[in-house]
């Protein structure tokens, strides 16, 4: 019978022939220091994590690489890639292009103004909820609302508010003695148009996410400025809005990176491969490149150099991320 129990416990590995639990110097037991094998750890685990691996590796990395190889040759069309010669002439041809110059401008105008606006307006927003006033998450939604919508959608919606003839836009400037513009066709005017409904469909997320940073400060902080006789424009300018600099951050990368992928929202709202030359931008370019001149090589080029910047705003975030021990 000890035999028998003695073959089960060392199977089971809990206790010991007197039917204790083994104890270990540092005051644990022996049972709490094992661990599986890592073999068999990975070969349990492989089932879960190597199928989306591979997919993600192929589809995405694959294709971003597959894509740089062809941004090396003359592709053109539908024709076989000639892997043989590879160079740069198709970057060079870009930065002797005033095309993409202008299209690159025009990028980095519509990112900086749409992030910065939205930043401005989500704090104020912030601002005004954090004051606990009525229906405050009636006007919490509404706010937020429009983030929920595609940029097609939203494209459709502010073409009709553009509309020269009809559009309220066009009607309030009216009223206002202003007269009336085209929007979208005036390559002067259009960038505007395009960033000032951006900034409406996505300052409502800027808020929450203020929102979310003022709700995470402590009340004493508050009691601290008002027993210290800080007014509240110097309480918040002084204490609170610099406690929101993570929430800042966060925002702000998110928001830019939405301004590179403003590709739909204008080739919606100006239905064409050729929008006007205010408001070309690098993913218009792109896609005009592609599929409209069938240029597939000068196409994958502008989208490696779209891609890198959408690294150089992300990659410093991790980093920033990753030595405050949040990732």
């Amino acid at each position: 019978m000890k035999s028998i129990l003695r073959t089960v416990r060392g199977v089971v590995g809990d206790d010991d022939e007197d039917g204790e639990r083994p104890v270990r110097t540092d005051g644990g037991t022996a049972s709490e220091g094992r661990t599986l094998p890592v073999s068999r750890e990975f070969l349990g685990a492989l089932p879960f994590w190597l199928p989306p691996f591979l997919v993600v590796g192929l589809f995405v990395y694959g294709a971003i690489g597959w894509n740089a190889l062809i941004s090396l040759t003359d592709l053109q069309a539908f024709n076989d890639p000639n892997y043989a010669n590879l160079d740069f002439e198709m970057y060079a041809q870009a930065f002797g292009d005033p095309a993409f110059i202008s299209a690159l401008r025009n990028t980095f105008v519509l990112m900086l103004a749409f992030t910065v606006v939205c930043l401005v307006v989500g704090l104020g927003l912030a601002l005004l909820l954090d004051q606990h006033i009525r229906f405050e998450n009636t006007l919490r939604t509404i706010y937020l609302l429009p983030m929920s919508l595609s940029f097609v959608v939203t494209a459709q919606f502010w073409l009709w508010m553009y509309n020269y003839n009809d559009g309220m836009v066009n009607t309030v400037t009216t009223t206002l003695g202003l007269g009336r513009h085209h929007w979208i066709t005036n390559p002067s005017l259009v960038l505007g148009a395009v960033v000032f409904a951006l900034i409406w469909q996505f300052s409502g997320y800027a808020m929450v996410v203020y929102l979310a940073g003022l709700r995470a400060i402590p009340n004493e902080h508050f009691e601290a400025a008002r027993v210290d006789g800080a007014s509240t424009a110097k309480m918040y300018w002084r204490i609170i809005i610099p406690q929101l600099k993570g929430a800042t951050i966060s925002a702000t990368v998110v928001l830019m990176v939405f301004g590179l992928k403003a590709f739909d929202f204008i080739f919606s709202l100006t239905g064409s491969y050729y929008p006007p030359k205010g408001s070309d931008i690098l993913a218009t370019m792109m896609i005009r490149q592609a599929f409209a001149q069938n240029h597939r090589a000068y196409a994958a080029a502008i989208g490696i150099m779209l891609f890198l910047l959408a690294l150089a705003i992300v990659a410093p975030y991790l980093v920033y991320q990753y030595r405050r021990g949040e990732l």
